[in-house]
């Protein structure tokens, strides 16, 4: 049996195949990132449909497809032709961080909380949408014609590939307009954002029975659409209580099962979510720890000079920064989980005169560890974490932020071996409750810990963030 992931993600689409034990990239293709305004963050959803439609036929031999989406990101469109009227507002976008404030303001985040597990923040879907209503003279002339959709973005690409204005269940979750435990839109939620409700697509399962696409003659059974994160997390072969992932990518996203009930309103910021829900199943739910900034930050520090190749970074001839006194906070987009404080700014403390550029990266590398084991020492508060992590992602070929992690941690940090763990899990749901894919997967590098300075750093980096959140 042949498995095809078609993979949405931040930067890029790509085509998959899991065939025989082996998985392959048959197509990948870049989409442009638009920064209009200082904060905003923004796609062309044409060029994203197209780029899907062009890894459907890379795909053309698959006998199950699967769609897995950015999470947040999200659009609006013509409900009958299928054309969009706005942009993506992607998920790094803070525009709406004066809807998200006035709301905390006047007292709505405990209900928010208590309803979908999520905090008052422009990273997830409500208030993108809410303001496509009230900035996008289309959407409310479509709102009067009852056409308007309003959704994340695997809804828009759902209803053109497959002719249905549905979304997943894994996704809705991601909205903040999703009732965590009916698993369907509230209308408390909906009236509270602005949001009307008959403007939301239909929630499905994760696998479910999607439709039919039709790719060069062929007509191929769509039957999984996902979040990429909670399809990395199936990638990995996670499944028990307590098995946790983090992808080291455009941002670091850690994800820990936590069992059939969702935990709500953490103490330490985690977000609960669902993980995935297969046909009529009971769902299985996570909880979900996010750093905006870790590729993002490397490949700033790139841009402003301090590095030039990938391969000088991998290692460094100095102690860490950390213990010279340089502290790097990676708060370029401001800091999410446990903290969600999007105003933060990054900085540099401990500069001297005699600090140089490599000195700088290599506390961006420190922050950006440092900012994941918060994550996930809150996550190990709540579900008892296991002695190895496995990672992935594009970062996670940086041999001294894997090191870092694993002494911060005082774990070890498994690398895997496959670069698309992402897209292999999306291919694994589409096949689930069919012929068991699997993929052969052999050990990636290993990474132990050398030093057991976990207590220290994390309180010179806590005090850090203290300092900057004070400040800012």
């Amino acid at each position: 049996m042949k498995l095809g992931a078609i993979d949405q993600g931040t930067t890029s689409s790509r085509a998959l195949m899991l065939s025989d034990g082996k998985a392959e990239v048959f197509a990948t293709l870049t989409h442009k990132q638009f920064y209009p305004v200082s904060g905003w963050v923004e796609h062309d959803p044409r060029e994203l449909l197209k780029n899907i439609l062009t890894c459907c036929d890379a795909l053309e031999s698959a006998d199950a497809l699967g769609l897995d989406n950015q999470g947040e990101s999200c659009l609006a469109w013509d409900k009958k032709t299928g054309e969009p009227i706005s942009p993506v507002i992607v998920w790094q976008d803070n525009r709406t961080t004066n809807i998200t404030n006035k709301l905390k303001k006047d007292g709505h985040e405990e209900q928010v909380k208590a309803l979908t597990g999520l905090p008052l923040d422009p990273y997830f879907s409500a208030s993108k949408l809410a303001w496509i209503l009230e900035n996008v003279p289309e959407a409310k002339e479509l709102l009067g014609k009852k056409r308007l959709a309003l959704g994340t973005t695997d809804a828009f690409f759902l209803q053109n590939l497959v002719g249905r204005f549905v979304t997943d269940v894994t996704t809705a979750s991601r909205t903040s307009l999703m009732n965590l435990k009916t698993m369907q839109w509230d209308d408390k939620l909906c009236n509270l954002f602005g949001v009307p409700k008959d403007t939301l697509p239909e929630i499905l399962s994760t696998q479910d029975e999607y439709g039919e696409l039709k790719v060069k003659g062929r007509n191929i059974p769509l039957r999984a659409s996902v979040v990429d994160q909670q399809a990395s997390l199936y990638g990995h072969g996670c499944r028990n209580v307590g098995d946790v992932k983090i992808t080291l990518g455009t941002g670091a996203f850690a994800l820990v099962i936590n069992g059939n009930s969702p935990e709500m309103n953490d103490p330490n910021g985690l977000l609960p979510t669902v993980a995935w829900r297969l046909g009529s199943e009971r769902p299985i739910y996570a909880l979900d720890g996010g750093v905006y900034n870790a590729a993002s930050a490397v490949n700033w520090a790139r841009g402003l000079g301090l590095f030039s190749e990938y391969k000088e970074i991998n290692a460094f001839d100095t102690p860490a920064a950390i213990d010279r006194g340089l502290i790097f906070v990676p708060a370029l987009s401001g800091l999410a989980c446990p903290h969600w404080q999007r105003d933060s700014r990054a900085c540099f403390e401990g500069m001297t005169l005699d600090t140089g550029p490599l000195d700088m990266v290599q506390a961006v590398l420190e922050g950006v560890a440092l900012r994941i084991a918060e994550v996930i020492f809150a996550m190990d508060k709540r579900v008892s974490i296991g002695q190895e992590i496995t990672i992935d992602g594009g970062l996670s070929n940086n041999s001294y932020i894997c090191q870092f992690l694993s002494d911060v941690l005082g774990r070890s940090i498994q690398v895997m071996s496959h670069p698309e763990l992402t897209a292999i899990g999306c291919a694994q749901l589409a096949g689930s409750g069919l012929k068991e894919v699997s993929v052969t997967e052999k050990k990636g590098r290993i990474y132990v810990p050398k030093v057991n300075l976990s207590t220290e750093w994390m309180k010179l980096f806590s005090s850090a963030i203290t300092r900057r959140s004070n400040s800012g």
